[in-house]
């Protein structure tokens, strides 16, 4: 993909979707300059809650939610269902132009279990970024919902859906689409210190010793590996506060605040 043309992945964390939040507006603003963006959306706050109205525990290890059978329903029917249309009317209200999709759609997000001690979470084991890629052509903002899909390997497999970390999916889908960013609008400030002061600028090689050292915990932990994975290919991600108006405008602008990641010392 030329790099004029090449696509801004965008996290928008389930949090960070409130009263001030401007992201749905500002990706219609950045489509209308021609700016072509893909969408991969959480919604964990509404998954903890729906689990609990149904009597189920939520339990997180490693910044990773841990999916029995019963919580991978609620899951995919959040995220695949609620929480994925109810954005893409919101972005077509705004005038914008989006179509909503899961991982599962056309193998988009292929894996699978990653570790018994997470249940039905997956690991990404191949990006099939047609489906994406076709949207993108037909001028949509594609709006991805992290849910993947674990495709028969061997004669007795069977084919499973599986909860993939939303943060996950970003790094990976920016990846295999060769972006030009990869942008997380999350609900901190961005990566901090031990002492809670933010870093403005961090290498990949200074994520490993962030996340070794415990600096960087829970949620934080996922977001910092999946720009490792990104920056192999892609120039540069962020880590912003979603909740700060016009945030991610001025990200793509190279302007605001939160953490810039280089892949470079």
């Amino acid at each position: 993909m030329p790099a004029s043309s090449r696509p801004v992945v965008v996290k928008i964390g389930g949090s960070t979707l409130g009263v001030s939040d401007t992201s749905l507006y500002d990706l219609v603003t950045l489509q209308r300059q021609g700016v072509v963006s893909v969408v991969v959306h959480g919604g964990g706050p509404a998954i903890s809650g729906w689990m609990q109205r149904q009597g189920l525990t939520p339990r997180f290890v490693r910044g990773l939610r841990v999916t029995d059978a019963p919580s991978l329903e609620i899951v995919v029917a959040v995220l695949a269902g609620l929480i994925n249309k109810q954005l893409v009317a919101k972005v077509m209200a705004l005038g914008g132009r989006a179509v909503g999709i899961s991982g599962a759609d056309g193998g988009l997000l292929q894996a699978r279990p990653a570790n018994p001690e997470l249940g039905l979470v997956g690991e990404v084991v191949g990006v099939n970024p047609e489906p994406v890629l076709e949207l993108i052509r037909a001028g949509y903002i594609p709006v991805v919902a992290p849910v993947g899909i674990h495709l028969p390997m061997e004669a007795g497999d069977e084919c499973t859906l599986l909860n993939i970390n939303g943060d996950t999916a970003a790094g990976h889908l920016a990846w295999a689409l060769n972006a030009d960013k990869l942008v997380f609008l999350t609900d901190v400030e961005g990566v901090l210190d031990s002492s809670k002061r933010l870093i403005s600028r961090v290498t990949a090689r200074e994520v490993r010793g962030l996340i070794s050292s415990g600096t960087a915990d829970g949620g934080m932990i996922p977001k910092l590996e999946a720009c490792m994975k990104a920056l192999e290919r892609v120039p540069v991600a962020r880590i912003l506060d979603g909740r700060v108006p016009k945030a991610l405008l001025a990200a793509i602008n190279g302007q605001g605040g939160g953490t810039w990641l280089t892949g470079t010392a």
